[in-house]
Order: structure tokens, then C-alpha cells, then sequence
């Protein structure tokens, strides 16, 4: 059973035949893998190495996301390389654990307006180039958190504003259409934990 409404939204730079920028959704047995990946640079390497990434993430969903990082980054070695983020909810406890390395941001927004939105703190580096210790956070999840997470071709301050009752794939599609620089593939990834 899918417990996450899911909303896409992407861009591919003007005169680009591919996107670099990529999203995964893995299912496993206790809950799902949630991943956006961003190629360096953009066109056809920068596609391809976001592909690589996906192909590893897609055969593991339910490994840690340190061992998951280590293994993007060998398999990313003689790419331009990628920036990732990845989240990892478990259903059954009712937790998300999520990382990243370089720069695809991370939000998770409650509906309580008392709740200040949580942001993942990101490790520096490249994979495939050369990576910093990955340190994941876990965070508890309730029903109606919103994760959002979206690439550098979307400018920072994309969650001024957001109206969290509208689904995911109209904020998705409402931050792309709002945010997005123009000058780079652009993603943004919406999941609303269902509980």
C-alpha cells in the first residue's frame, strides 16, 4: 500500500534533449525510498549519470542510506558526477531517515503552523568526484507531513507561501512554475505522508 501522495514537477533546459535531473521512488517491504538526484551539469552526461545513480537506488531501496551514498559514489567514479537526497520512511515506525551530498534541498513541512519546517542538512561533495562523511537524520512522520525536495535549478526560497492544502502535485507544479531558474534542469519532488 502506497502511504505517500507523490507530485513531480520538472524542467529540461531549453535546447537539452534529456533532463539530469531525476526522481526515484523504490518501494520495500517496510515502507518506501524517496530520492532526487541531480547530474552535473545538465544534457546527455549529466542524464546519464543521474540514470547510474537511479539504477543502484531502485536494486536496494531498503539498505541505510550511508552504504547507499558509498555505493552511487563508486559506481558514479569516471561520470561528471551527481548531487543526491534521499529520504527513506519507514511505515512501521512511523520515522523518516534522510541525507544528502551537494545541493538537492530538503524540507519537511508539517500542516500544524506551530511546527517549524525541519531542513536536511546536506554533506558536501560530489559523488562520483569526492564526498564528505554522510551523516543521516531521523525524524518522526506524521500524517499530512509534506517532503519536498527540489534541485538547483529551483531558486532556495521556493516555500514562501505554500498553501500545504493543495496536493502535491499542484505544489509541485505551482514551486517548478514559480521558481525555477530558467537556466538549468529544474525538479521538485512532493510527498505528503498519508499515515
Amino acid at each position: 500500500m502506497n502511504r505517500l501522495d507523490l507530485g513531480i514537477a520538472a524542467l529540461t533546459l531549453s535546447g537539452q534533449e534529456e533532463c539530469g535531473d531525476r526522481h526515484i521512488v523504490a518501494p520495500f517491504a517496510k515502507g518506501v525510498l524517496v530520492a532526487v538526484v541531480d547530474g552535473i551539469g545538465h544534457g546527455t552526461e549529466a542524464a546519464r549519470a543521474a540514470k547510474i545513480a537511479e539504477g543502484v537506488l531502485k536494486s536496494r531501496p531498503h539498505e541505510p542510506l550511508v552504504p547507499l551514498i558509498s555505493r552511487c559514489h563508486e559506481e558514479l567514479r569516471g561520470t561528471r558526477g551527481a548531487v543526491i537526497s534521499m529520504a527513506s520512511i519507514n511505515h512501521v515506525e512511523k520515522v523518516m531517515t534522510w541525507a544528502g551530498a551537494g545541493n538537492v534541498q530538503g524540507k519537511l513541512l508539517s500542516r500544524d503552523h506551530r511546527s517549524q519546517a525541519q531542513i536536511l542538512v546536506l554533506s558536501v561533495g560530489t559523488l562520483g568526484q569526492q564526498l564528505a562523511p554522510i551523516y543521516p537524520t531521523v525524524l518522526p512522520i506524521k500524517t499530512g507531513d509534506t517532503l519536498i525536495f527540489s534541485t538547483d535549478g529551483v531558486r532556495e526560497d521556493f516555500d514562501q507561501r505554500l498553501n500545504l492544502k493543495q496536493s502535491p502535485q499542484q505544489l509541485a507544479d505551482e514551486i517548478l512554475a514559480r521558481s525555477a531558474r530558467q537556466t538549468d534542469d529544474a525538479l521538485v519532488l512532493v510527498g505528503r505522508y498519508l499515515g
